[in-house]
């Protein structure tokens, strides 16, 4: 329709509405992805999953969501809704905040305001995420 879209206004994580999505291995690691999900919807309005990556990056310029991550995408997950994103006044980065690698395999879009937070809240899951693989990964070998 020829107007620019932008991304949403939404001031802090406890106002925005995130989406992720889970990488192909999402049932030999449900419980490391769960934790991220578990937390994020308990500080959050909400989480959604669509299903595509580059759907949720659209949608995060789009101003239909605040935030977007996920692990295990590709380069071309995510090469073109990146840039969607940026050039809609968002932020993209790798899942520590650091400048987006897209060999990394892993993203956090956002607003830019919740940015930080989000790339926090991710980093303090990480331990009990990485807990929780260890364990199912446990159970699964002793009941082999």
């Amino acid at each position: 329709n020829g107007k620019a879209i932008r991304v949403s206004a939404t001031p802090n994580l406890c106002s925005a509405l995130l989406c992720t999505g889970f990488a192909y291995d999402r049932r030999e690691r449900r419980r490391f992805y769960l934790a991220f999900w578990e937390e994020l919807m308990t500080r959050t309005q909400g989480v959604r999953r669509t299903g595509s990556a580059a759907l949720d990056l659209a949608y995060v310029a789009a101003g239909r969501t605040d935030g977007f991550w996920e692990f295990g995408l590709r380069p071309w997950d995510v090469a073109a809704g990146a840039l969607i994103v940026e050039e809609a006044r968002g932020r993209v980065t790798n899942m520590d905040g650091s400048e987006l690698d897209l060999g990394a395999m892993n993203i956090v879009a956002t607003n830019s305001r919740v940015h930080d937070e989000l790339v926090e809240i991710i980093a303090q899951t990480r331990p009990e995420a990485d807990r929780r693989h260890a364990e199912m990964m446990r159970e699964t070998k002793a009941s082999a």
